[in-house]
């Protein structure tokens, strides 16, 4: 396959404020799930801790990691797309975003239907 025709040819790239807008657009969404899920793991904290039931360990690690998986994809879904079309760019943070809101309803079910895996 010649250079000319590869993906990331300048060509094919697409402007910095295009790609700039998208991955802003698309930021705020995944900002949304990390903030969402910060404000989860303190409500879960402050209402488990005032009843007497603190989060442990494990707890801890499934709400820190729910904080910190958008993130990950973002930047994954960042570095796959920022070299591609803007349809393609789309396309992979749309599947990103996908991916996180699957992440999240699994956790919400995880912890609504065994709350006490998380709990000392």
């Amino acid at each position: 396959m010649s250079r000319s025709t590869d993906a990331a040819s300048p060509a094919h790239r697409m402007p910095v404020w295009l790609l700039g807008t998208i991955m802003g657009l698309f930021g705020l969404f995944y900002a949304y799930a990390v903030w969402n899920a910060i404000a989860n793991l303190i409500q879960t904290a402050q209402f488990f801790g005032d009843a007497g039931r603190p989060l442990n360990a494990f707890g801890w690690a499934v709400w820190i990691f729910a904080i910190v998986f958008p993130v990950i994809v973002y930047v994954f879904a960042f570095r796959l797309s920022h070299r591609r079309p803007a349809h393609h760019a789309l396309l992979i943070m749309l599947t990103g975003l996908g991916l996180v809101a699957v992440f999240w309803l699994d956790l919400v079910a995880y912890t609504a239907l065994s709350p006490s895996s998380l709990l000392s």
